[in-house]
């Protein structure tokens, strides 16, 4: 009679069983905290990449991945350069931990919640993408086009975060819409409009004095070659659009009492009209400053702001698949 052999269980394989079965099958709070975090520090990153630019501080620090040959961390002989460069670096691997983090949480509910699986997918796989897409930026002497596709690539980036939180504290998204056809029709008409913003945005930017390399040096990087005055005024004209939109879908929100997914309705489009009031005020006084450093960055990360609320505000017209899950004593929506 033979014996069946017993398959030696190697101590990597317990260890990874016991991670694997404490992993959670549904939203618990850290997923909820994650996901905050990865939103959060995708914005944070955008502010960080902008400064590094706009301070000329890429090479502020000179070597990877210390800061300089003897050291981790910036030295003083590299000044505000380096400090600005070494808290970016910090900022893209600490998002990068986050990503990698979340999206081991969800991997055994990747079955129930698909939706989650991809999203935090997408963000893990953007990590080298970004990566690469940095070093074409920096091979090309600074392009204002490849830069402009960089900030984009972000701006897509945030509005996956922005799902990703929405999304966990919401449960799947269903069929249609909760809210009437015509009010989501203007919902994303509004989005259109914000989307338009942000590419003129980036074009005026672009033709800009803020190449991102050091003023100083013989070769300054190349600029778009189009009237950065025109397009100032060009970039005003969907922007002016879209804060008009928003206050029509404030005050119809305001107005509407019917069913419970108006008071999100009213929450989401007064927040999205505050970030828009707080970038117009500051798209007007930096262009009358003559472009200061610290109002530029500030309007580019109210941007990304700007777009992660106009992606909330579609998503809670969605209906939902079923109903969303309760973590612990918060509620169900965020």
């Amino acid at each position: 009679m033979t014996q069946t052999p017993v398959r030696s269980t190697t101590p990597l394989r317990r260890t990874w069983s016991r991670v694997w079965n404490r992993l959670p099958t549904t939203v618990t709070r850290p997923v909820l905290v994650l996901a905050w975090l990865s939103l959060v520090l995708q914005i944070a990153l955008v502010g960080t990449g902008g400064a590094v630019r706009l301070t000329a501080s890429g090479l502020g620090c000179p070597t990877w991945p210390n800061c300089t040959v003897d050291s981790f961390v910036p030295t003083p002989a590299l000044g505000i350069h380096g400090v600005i460069e070494f808290t970016n670096r910090m900022i893209t691997i600490v998002l990068s931990i986050v990503v990698i983090l979340v999206f081991l949480i969800v991997l055994r509910m990747r079955t129930q919640r698909r939706d989650l699986f991809v999203l935090t997918l997408i963000q893990g796989l953007s990590i080298p993408f970004q990566a690469v897409l940095g070093g074409i930026t920096v091979l090309s002497g600074l392009n204002p086009y490849v830069v402009g596709s960089h900030f984009l690539v972000s701006v897509l980036l945030v509005i996956l975060a922005t799902i990703l939180v929405y999304r966990a504290y919401n449960g799947r998204a269903g069929k249609g819409f909760q809210t009437p056809g015509w009010y989501v029709a203007g919902t994303i008409l509004t989005a259109v409009f914000v989307g338009i913003t942000v590419l003129l945005g980036v074009l005026t930017t672009g033709s800009g004095p803020h190449a991102g390399d050091n003023s100083n040096a013989k070769a300054l990087a190349p600029r778009n070659g189009l009237n950065q005055a025109l397009l100032q005024d060009i970039h005003s004209i969907p922007a002016y659009v879209t804060f008009g939109l928003t206050v029509l879908l404030v005050a119809i929100a305001l107005v509407s009492r019917r069913g419970a997914c108006w008071r999100c309705v009213r929450v989401y489009s007064i927040g999205l009209l505050g970030v828009e009031i707080a970038q117009i005020i500051v798209g007007y006084v930096q262009a009358k400053l003559g472009l200061p450093i610290a109002l530029v960055n500030i309007h580019l990360v109210l941007a990304v702001i700007l777009v992660a609320a106009m992606t909330a505000l579609l998503l809670t017209q969605r209906r939902l698949a079923a109903a969303p899950e309760r973590v612990a004593r918060g509620k169900s929506r965020p």
